[in-house]
């Protein structure tokens, strides 16, 4: 298993996170447990900050909260000077009750409700990205019922199709986001976004997938959108201040993957802008990114107890864990691979090939499909790594599990994030 950040394995083959054992962390807050490397979140925030920078250039670097979002990961991200994107109204209610700025929030989403839409214009965020024409009429309404206006950006399809996963690519012609730069009526809409006094656009944003691993990918998306940018300057005489590009950045989860230089693809994408920038005669726009996974994703990882072992008639090794895909369904929905060891275990013992199961009622509950390990003994810990981006996002309480509790951990200290949920916590809202 490939260990990233400040994990690393003592004499006795254990674990160690944030300088935090975890089989300590297993007995102080049970398992599944997810295990938050704090430093690592640090170091990949400033990553961004310093590479996503060039003299000249007006940058801003917002965090795709869907990735992972509790509280303290807000302050976390709050402290470390980036913005703050979310989704619905409960991550924009979780950064405000966390005390995150609002001038530093961004708000997305295809379909966004009035509820949340009122909740946004409440808290007095710093954007809305408008996803299409119905969204705006609404939007538009409830600020001139209110008396408030808002500054916009407008989603728009670059029709780049990225090599990834079908479900995370977000730029096809045919995807449900946004409206596509080469629609007839592009210059209509903005003329209409214009004279509405309630809603300010300010630009354009853009998102061409996830789990990218070509970093010509975003180069191409630098380049199209500036086509656009430079289209809609002569032929809607708009001049665009912000153009967000969206995130994607891939990472590292098992053997096979590739992930580029970021600091070298963040700066040729700078070089690209500021160079095309002069070719084509445009006014300078600030320029927007959003990372999620490659800030959260290799900083997280997720405790098992391993709860028994079969040998199945069909020649199969299954290992049975105390989690499963309540935890994270990232292999049953995109047949996500992972690595794993089991902690205490030499890396020299003999290994043979298991597949590790969760304990729902589904045969589709496997978390890795196929992995060598050294035969594990009941109670055992299981680490899997990389689990920080869309585990704990997309975990539920399938069959009635409980969701786990989160620690972050930094310089040998292990502080609770979330609380593992209680059985009477399944049944607050049941009547």
């Amino acid at each position: 298993m490939k260990l990233f950040g400040t994990m690393a394995t003592n004499e006795t083959n254990q674990l160690e996170v944030g300088g935090c054992n975890v089989f300590q962390l297993a007995e102080k807050f049970d398992t599944p447990l997810y295990v938050v490397d704090v430093q690592h979140v640090k170091d990949n925030c400033n990553l961004f900050s310093q590479a996503f920078k060039k003299p000249g250039i007006d940058t801003e670097v917002i965090y795709a909260s869907k990735a992972f979002l509790n509280m303290a990961m807000c302050r976390l991200i709050q402290d470390a000077g980036l913005s703050l994107d979310v989704v619905s109204g409960g991550e924009l209610f979780t950064a405000i009750k966390a005390g995150f700025p609002a001038d530093r929030i961004y708000m997305h989403g295809n379909n966004k409700t009035t509820e949340e839409l009122l909740m946004a214009l409440d808290y007095g965020i710093k954007r809305i990205v408008v996803d299409n024409e119905h969204e705006l009429e609404l939007l538009s309404y409830l600020c001139d019922q209110l008396g408030k206006s808002i500054d916009i950006l407008l989603r728009v399809n670059p029709g780049i199709e990225a090599h990834t996963h079908e479900y995370i690519q977000t730029s096809k012609n045919d995807s449900k986001f946004g409206i596509s730069i080469y629609h007839e009526t592009i210059c209509d809409l903005i003329h209409k976004i214009e004279a509405d006094p309630n809603v300010h656009l300010q630009g354009f944003h853009c998102h061409i997938g996830s789990q990218i691993f070509e970093d010509s990918s975003f180069f191409s998306a630098v380049s199209v959108m500036l086509g656009f940018v430079e289209r809609v300057q002569k032929e809607c005489d708009f001049t665009t201040a912000e153009l967000n590009l969206g995130g994607g950045f891939g990472v590292y989860y098992s053997g096979g993957d590739d992930p580029f230089d970021l600091n070298e693809c963040l700066q040729q994408m700078l070089n690209i802008f500021q160079e095309e920038i002069k070719t084509r005669g445009l006014t300078m726009p600030k320029l927007l990114i959003e990372p999620g996974r490659a800030i959260i994703a290799n900083a997280g990882t997720t405790l098992y107890r391993v709860g028994g072992i079969k040998r199945t008639y069909g020649g199969k090794n299954f290992i049975f864990v105390d989690g499963g895909m309540t935890d994270n369904p990232r292999t049953a929905l995109y047949d996500s691979k992972y690595e794993a060891m089991i902690s205490s275990k030499s890396p020299l013992n003999e290994k043979e090939n298991f597949t590790i199961a969760g304990k729902c009622c589904e045969s589709g509950d496997i978390l890795i499909k196929e992995i060598p390990l050294p035969t594990p003994q009941v109670d055992d810990l299981l680490t899997i790594s990389c689990t920080g981006a869309y585990n704990y996002s997309m975990s539920s309480n399938y069959n009635r599990n409980r969701r786990p509790a989160v620690v972050f951990v930094e310089e040998g200290v292990a502080k609770l994030a979330v609380k593992r949920e209680t059985f009477d916590d399944l049944i607050r809202n049941d009547i």
